[in-house]
């Protein structure tokens, strides 16, 4: 077994004082429970329908090849060459990620299970695509990486690395048969020479497959791809997905990796339940006949189902001030989150996306230079739905990463760049008034020049345990076990368009800004999308893009 910490080339360079990140390799703080019972869920292996598949761990790999610069942080790269792979499974392609975080990933192996042993074959020959052996940079030794040449009908889906100039045997790797694989593209940016190398030289990325969605069935090899490369991704072209959790499994899984969400200490507007919403004096309004506002049923079955957001209803605030005022601040003791369970990456990932409902958005501040200031009436808007995924491995139940929603946007997390409090559940921060989801605490802001929205966030006493309570409300591979509340499938407005004069509002602000500033924040407002600006009523999960599809 190799050691995928240290190097024994002569050129090394690690006696470096500090220790990079990539030294030391991520595990989740707590050890995994036992999962329940169930058909194929962690079972250790997948079935893509004649190709089995199993993740290798890239801690018990052998490190090939490193580079000491270039790269996020200026740091390097490592390549790794997987080596903990069963009997009768077949590497690939070798692993690569940067420096600057802690080794964490796997690379999959392939088993052909068919009858006549047709969906994998040796590759033709290789490709030499890219050497390090000109370049002047800190290095361990010299890195080679190979491209397969497949046979006609069959394609390769990962590089082979190799620290000398001798082609990798023919038995090395495999390639596979087209229907099996789908199109990739690249993704995060892994390694590419330092900014004093010719312009020109390649980069490594890792890479993932073009189309993502619950449909879709790509499946994420763990393999790199060079930028003069062109690589395939596998497929499952099994149609059962009875690698998927229970909903045993799940309440599981949730337990085990539910996340804390923090809230600012100086938060006004708190979470409710949506029970807690419609019984508080949630009216639906009806296009027409704003006079005669309804409430709004327990399980919201008197809301329209189904069809589309076509303005023709919306939901709101009681009507008498003092309710209003009550409810706006929510209630976080009857607060629960709403779990969304979706088979991602061709089933080989669950992603659980934890839904949060607000009953009201305050309003942003933004920040202009070194002036902060409050934006009256821009950012408010009533029912504010907000979310963060967890992606967890069907091959084991391992949570993956984390993705962070923040408002139109938001990005994925590396499980081995996640906070974890209370064994494994990962530490969420909602920005003041705003409440998108970020890591870590602190400010982020959200424009550029100086000039944004503030998204203040803070670890205070004010917290929620989404494990604590939460409803599984849609699981749709597991057919009618799931039943759907009513209000799922409201899918028009949780807010009326909020009606105010934007130029008025930008007027109210300017009369404090000195006069060089009141163009560019003029310019970077009237920029912002009508969903930051709250000008928008917001619409339920089933209405986002991620519903059936990825995060981004």
């Amino acid at each position: 077994m190799g050691n995928c910490l240290t190097s024994s080339s002569p050129n090394d360079v690690s006696k470096k004082k500090k220790a990079l990140p990539i030294e030391t390799a991520f595990r989740l703080p707590s050890p995994l429970p036992e999962w329940p019972p169930g058909e194929g869920f962690a079972s250790g292996t997948i079935d893509l329908g004649g190709i089995h598949v199993c993740q290798c761990d890239i801690a018990s790999s052998t490190k090939v090849w490193a580079t000491h610069e270039g790269g996020p942080g200026n740091l390097g790269a490592s390549f790794f060459e997987p080596s903990s792979i069963p009997d009768g499974y077949y590497m690939l392609g070798c692993y690569a990620q940067p420096n600057n975080r802690s080794l964490s990933g796997c690379v999959l192996a392939a088993k052909d299970d068919s009858s006549d042993d047709s969906l994998l074959k040796q590759p033709l020959d290789y490709t030499l695509v890219w050497s390090s052996e000109s370049l002047k940079i800190k290095q361990d030794g010299i890195g080679y990486i190979w491209l397969p040449v497949a046979p006609q009908g069959y394609k390769a889906v990962g590089h082979v690395v190799t620290n000398t100039n001798a082609k990798p045997s023919l038995e090395k790797t495999c390639c596979v048969r087209s229907d099996f694989t789908d199109e990739s593209e690249t993704y995060t940016w892994i390694w590419g020479p330092g900014k004093d190398v010719n312009a020109n030289e390649i980069n490594f990325f890792s890479s993932r497959p073009v189309n993502r969605g619950t449909r879709d069935m790509g499946v994420c090899v763990g393999t790199f791809v060079a930028t003069n490369s062109a690589l395939a991704c596998l497929k499952n072209v099994k149609s059962n997905l009875s690698c998927m959790p229970n909903p045993g499994q799940i309440e599981t899984l949730f337990q085990a990796y539910s996340p804390w969400i923090y809230f600012h200490p100086k938060e006004t507007y708190l979470p409710s339940s949506v029970t807690w919403f419609f019984e508080n004096g949630a009216l639906l309004y009806t296009k027409g006949e704003e006079s005669k506002p309804v409430p709004v049923e327990q399980t919201g079955s008197n809301l329209p189902q189904g069809g589309s957001n076509d303005g023709m209803y919306w939901l709101d605030l009681p009507v008498d001030e003092a309710n209003k005022e009550r409810v706006k601040k929510g209630d976080l003791q009857n607060s629960q989150v709403y779990l969304h369970v979706k088979p991602m990456l061709g089933a080989t990932y669950s992603d659980i996306a934890i839904w949060v409902f607000y009953p009201f958005n305050g309003p942003a501040k933004a920040k202009v230079e070194l002036i902060d200031i409050p934006l009256g009436k821009i950012g408010e808007h009533v029912g504010d739905w907000e979310h963060v995924t967890l992606r967890i491995s069907n091959f084991n139940g391992e949570l993956h990463g984390m993705y962070f929603s923040e408002h139109s946007g938001g990005s994925w997390v590396d499980a081995s760049d996640l906070e974890f409090q209370g064994g494994n559940k990962p530490c969420t921060y909602s920005s003041l008034h705003g409440h998108a989801m970020y890591s870590k605490p602190g400010l982020v802001l959200q424009g550029s020049g100086g000039i944004g929205i503030r998204n203040d966030t803070a670890k205070s006493k004010v917290v929620m345990d989404t494990g604590r309570q939460f409803s599984l409300v849609a699981a749709e591979y597991l057919g009618s076990t799931v039943v759907e509340p009513p209000w799922l499938n409201y899918l028009r407005k949780w807010g009326p368009n909020i009606s105010y004069d934007l130029a008025d509002e930008i007027k109210k602000v300017e009369k404090i800004l000195p006069g060089k500033l009141k163009t560019a924040f003029e310019k970077f407002v009237n920029g912002l999308p009508n969903e930051v600006l709250g000008e928008e009523g917001p619409t339920g999960p089933k209405v986002k893009r991620n519903w059936d599809g990825d995060e981004i």
